[in-house]
């Protein structure tokens, strides 16, 4: 199993959008997904499921979830269950009466799961911060809090069976995002050619190489051997460009002039490289158009964007524009598993517009 953490510490850039794309593609490729939601705003769990499951997952106890449905005469998704979010899982952590505890994955297709995420996550930011240094002097109860999202991924890894894990996570540096940072094999950077993008590429590599540092040395070796702790290998796997939708008031000179400046501040400042050339563009993974039209309609529908067919309204011109989708998501997810050393199984899934 290796997994991802899709990361950037400004937001707006799509990241979500790509975590949710990326897992079902790399489904199709064969191999199965585990996505995992350590936003406090929860986005990737509102794309994978619908406002009544998500009711479900929130409300608590279970009883009376079901005893209120019933009347309502709603029937249970069957996917999820009350009590199953990663804040589930940290609440005995959070309110001092236990270890994690174990939550399901939503099965959202065969092969493909989603470890949820809850608003009352932010709640645990404090907890994390707290404890962080106290790690260092080996205290046993801060090291269960600061690899309890390791622990939990893993647990739920064990649970489904994934090759792959998904980690989406907010656009920040604070306590939550280093936790689930520190748990992830290897980072993937989605970026917008713009200031912000390069700006949070400036702070997020010397941030990345102080967090790593400080748990391989401080905190690593001083886990017991009881607790599953993580190596915080946190290797940038590349980046992705997220196209803009073009305005009249940013000419397209100034989205090329920022796009030229990537490769070199994220070899200087990513990858801590002594002699960064502004042409070095091999770690550019993809260029992702912007597919803002799609949206909509899949949102909707409830799928993803290169799944839509002409009944969830992707009529004349837009099937072109769902193959282009499809092509472009199944090229990216081939190289990032190429990256990872996790060849697809299968060798070219047709397009749902192909086989409809």
């Amino acid at each position: 199993m290796t997994s991802i953490a899709l990361f950037n510490n400004k937001g707006g850039v799509g990241k979500t959008t790509l975590t949710y794309h990326l897992a079902h593609m790399i489904r199709r490729l064969g191999l199965s997904v585990l996505a995992v939601d350590l936003d406090p705003q929860a986005n990737l769990t509102s794309m994978c499921l619908d406002e009544t499951e998500i009711e479900e997952l929130w409300e608590n106890p279970s009883e009376l979830i079901d005893q209120g449905a019933a009347k309502a005469g709603i029937p249970g998704t069957g996917r999820v269950r009350s009590g199953q979010t990663i804040a589930d899982a940290v609440r005995p952590i959070l309110e001092g009466v236990g270890d994690i505890a174990a939550v399901e994955p939503a099965e959202l297709q065969p092969g493909l799961w989603l470890l949820p995420g809850s608003l009352d996550l932010s709640r645990f930011e404090d907890k994390l911060s707290n404890e962080w240094s106290r790690a260092y002097a080996g205290d046993i109860a801060a090291i269960r809090t600061s690899t309890a999202f390791h622990r939990i991924i893993e647990q739920a890894t064990r649970t489904v069976g994934a090759d792959v894990v998904l980690v989406d996570v907010g656009p920040n540096l604070g306590a939550i995002n280093r936790a689930a940072l520190i748990s992830a094999d290897t980072v993937l950077m989605p970026l917008a050619a713009d200031l912000f993008s390069l700006k949070g590429l400036s702070n997020l590599g010397p941030t990345l190489r102080q967090w790593r540092a400080d748990w391989q040395q401080l905190v690593l070796p001083r886990v017991p051997a009881g607790i599953s702790a993580p190596r915080a290998e946190m290797r940038p796997l590349g980046y992705v460009i997220m196209q803009p939708e073009m305005r009249l008031d940013r000419p397209v000179k100034a989205y090329e002039r920022w796009l030229k400046r990537i490769p070199w501040v994220y070899s200087s400042a990513v990858l801590d490289e002594a002699e960064p050339t502004r042409e070095d563009d091999r770690h550019r993974i993809a260029t992702m158009r912007n597919y803002r039209s799609l949206m909509p309609l899949a949102h909707d529908a409830r799928k993803p964007m290169f799944d839509l067919r002409p009944a969830d309204g992707a009529l004349g011109s837009t099937q072109q524009y769902v193959k282009t989708c499809f092509r472009e998501f199944q090229t990216l997810s081939r190289e990032v598993l190429a990256r990872i050393g996790e060849p697809p199984e299968d060798a070219c899934p047709p397009s749902p517009t192909d086989r409809h």
